[in-house]
């Protein structure tokens, strides 16, 4: 048995390459899994472009320290185990390689599921380390799973932005300003925001994407990248940045003199990808939704974040795959050349924003 994985150079994220190594043997209390079905979104591109600032690298390292493995959000089958607690044919929800193949050590294993406790991960943020069993996951829907692993982590993201906000009483804003706004974390997150009292939504995007965000309904105003002056300088505001684009994040800072937060989520335009030194206005903060996950986990206790994660989750995909008018349709492909072309064609923001695709590599 063989593993082949994708790797992307950490300094020329557009180079790629695919390595096969023969599986070793397992040791005790290991387990080996199938990656059946994963998905590939703006977000894992934020994975590579900020490799090394978050130690997205180190979930799965290469062996080369050169090169690096994304991410993946998706779903696998145990295939080999032994463990005493983790059988054969399970299948779980989680993070995992972009590869056909991922060996964990699973530890605090409960009938929700396990966390992995390979050294490595011993210092990375436990949110990512978590397996979910699916037979007793509250998100789990049969039948639906590329769209769960297309818009899942993307939407928990989204969910935890808005109670963010909302936390921080908008930073005293009635304004908030969100690029790339035909992402799916950021539409996610209108959709939540839209739900709130007295803010205005108002995305900005691509003139190509402005008839895409305006169909969604959740924005209060879509405006191009060109248009920034159809708002009032004036305007206390808040800026999301899903796109990590320098000079966009400039013209923020520099046009709106009541910029009152400025939060750095994505990096979707990685050929844009600047520094925010020397900026007007508040310091870019980076958005770490562990972080948020922590501090309501303290807030109101695990079971009552989940339930409330799970209600918005469900008010979510019911209506963006509403089959009267979906906002997202789904494309599965398979194999090495169909992801890898995929990959290149998101890192250039080529993607059709109504479409989400979804990967297997066996």
């Amino acid at each position: 048995m063989t593993t082949t994985t994708l790797q992307v150079r950490k300094n020329q994220i557009s180079q790629t390459r695919w390595t096969t190594t023969d599986d070793a043997p397992l040791k005790d209390g290991e387990v080996r899994t199938e990656v059946e079905l994963f998905a590939l979104t703006a977000n894992n591109i934020t994975y590579a472009a900020m490799g090394d600032a978050m130690r997205y690298w180190d979930f799965y390292p290469s062996g080369d320290a050169e090169w690096g493995v994304i991410p993946v959000w998706g779903f696998a089958t145990v295939i080999e185990s032994r463990h005493a607690e983790v059988a054969v044919g399970e299948r779980l929800y989680g993070y995992w390689p972009t590869a056909n193949h991922a060996v964990l050590q699973p530890s605090r294993v409960t009938p929700l599921g396990f966390s992995d406790a390979a050294p490595h991960r011993a210092e990375l943020h436990a949110v990512y380390n978590q397996l979910i069993r699916t037979s007793s996951d509250a998100f789990h829907m049969t039948g639906t799973e590329s769209v769960q692993a297309l818009l899942r982590p993307l939407f928990l993201t989204s969910w935890l932005i808005d109670d963010f906000l909302d936390d921080n009483n908008f930073f005293g804003a009635t304004t908030l300003l969100l690029s790339s706004a035909s992402s799916k974390t950021a539409y996610g997150t209108a959709f939540q925001l839209a739900q709130r009292k007295g803010v205005k939504i108002i995305g900005l995007t691509s003139d190509g994407n402005k008839a895409f965000c305006e169909s969604l309904g959740c924005y209060s105003q879509v405006v191009g990248y060109g248009e920034l002056d159809q708002i009032a300088a004036d305007t206390p505001c808040v800026y999301l940045d899903f796109a990590g684009n320098g000079g966009l994040r400039t013209q923020i800072h520099e046009r709106f003199t009541a910029l009152r937060y400025s939060c750095a989520i994505g990096a979707t335009h990685v050929e844009s990808l600047r520094g925010a030194k020397g900026l007007p206005g508040p310091t870019p903060t980076m958005f770490f939704a562990p972080a948020q996950v922590k501090k309501r986990n303290q807030d109101w206790g695990a079971p009552e974040l989940g339930r409330r994660m799970v209600e918005a989750w469900q008010a979510f995909t019911a209506r963006a795959s509403d089959p009267t008018k979906p906002w997202m349709t789904v494309e599965h492909q398979s194999g090495q050349k169909a992801l890898e072309a995929a990959y290149q064609q998101m890192l250039k923001g080529g993607s059709n924003p109504a479409v989400g695709q979804t990967f297997t590599l066996l």
